[in-house]
């Protein structure tokens, strides 16, 4: 007599089941599914990519670690999603059909603020750094690994979430509320993204202090690795909203040789305030790099414009 295999489609003189391997999946990720905490609302990610494969994957590596998981092929059905919707964060494949990403990102930007992790090709540094210039908080390079991309998620997300009872900063007309999460310059609100709220509040609580982007970077985006443009860029945007005249900062001031530092008008001068030259568009923070992500073709098409 035949005994039947353990899993259900599988035996040796017959076809799989139509609709096994389906289920299958199904019941490995209802079973491995982490739950959210008790009292804790699970997070909604809407997943934009037009190849359908990495699309089901990523959101598959999602739904396991716990959140909800919307998907999208492309940016028109994107924007609706988050319309009906609206996503804790959006993880947004640049390379899009007809609307491509820096589109929809723009586009969800103007509905209101959400995270945005950009999918880009591995060397495309142009369009990495138009990506963030355009207010991607995160991006991650193809081909990648599914457990990366989702601590890129959490990662992000924790930094989304209010500061429990943290006490408001105040300096040089720029007040931030952690606990909120909104910042006004003169009491006028400012639109940050995630990371430039996150930059500008530690600027905020170490004034006068000169930081490398490597210290940046682990310290705002609790990465000990990455690319440094990304700094670069966030502290372009961010001046852009808080300096007076972004292309003389007198607030977030460039160190040469070291990095960048917040410096208050108003409080104590620290000492060796070095200043940039604005003229001078060689980047000191970092030797082995041999030219600065402000000289990049997309960087000097972005400051171009009007």
């Amino acid at each position: 007599m035949h005994q039947p295999h353990e899993s259900p489609g599988t035996g040796a003189d017959e076809g799989p089941r139509p609709g096994a391997a389906a289920d299958a999946r199904a019941g490995a990720r209802a079973a491995a599914r982490k739950e959210p905490a008790p009292g804790v609302a699970a997070t909604r990610v809407l997943v934009v990519d037009d190849d359908p494969t990495v699309a089901e994957v990523v959101s598959g590596y999602l739904d396991r670690a716990g959140h909800l998981v919307d998907r999208a092929a492309d940016g028109p059905t994107a924007l609706a999603r988050a319309a009906a919707h609206r996503p804790d964060l959006v993880v947004l494949d640049l390379m899009l059909p007809g609307m491509d990403g820096l589109e929809v990102c723009r586009r969800l930007r103007a509905q209101g603020p959400v995270p945005v992790i950009m999918l880009t090709a591995r060397g495309d540094e142009d369009d990495r750094i138009l990506g963030l210039e355009v207010g991607a908080d995160d991006y991650v390079t193809k081909p990648f690994s599914p457990r990366e991309l989702v601590l890129r998620v959490e990662s992000v997300l924790r930094r989304a979430r209010p500061a429990p009872a943290a006490r408001p900063l105040d300096a040089a007309g720029l007040t931030v509320d952690p606990s909120s999460r909104r910042a006004a310059k003169n009491g006028v609100e400012l639109a940050l993204t995630l990371r430039e709220f996150d930059l500008l509040a530690f600027f905020l609580r170490h004034p006068g202090r000169a930081y490398a982007r490597e210290d940046l970077m682990r310290e705002v985006w609790g990465w000990d690795f990455g690319d440094l443009s990304t700094v670069t860029v966030h502290v372009r945007r961010l001046r852009g909203k808080v300096e007076d005249d972004p292309a003389h900062p007198r607030l977030i001031q460039t160190v040469w040789g070291v990095g960048y530092r917040f410096a208050d008008p108003e409080g104590p001068a620290p000492a060796h305030a070095d200043h940039m030259d604005p003229t001078d568009r060689t980047d000191r923070t970092d030797r082995t790099t041999p030219s600065h992500p402000d000289d990049s073709p997309a960087a000097r098409q972005e400051e171009a414009r009007p």
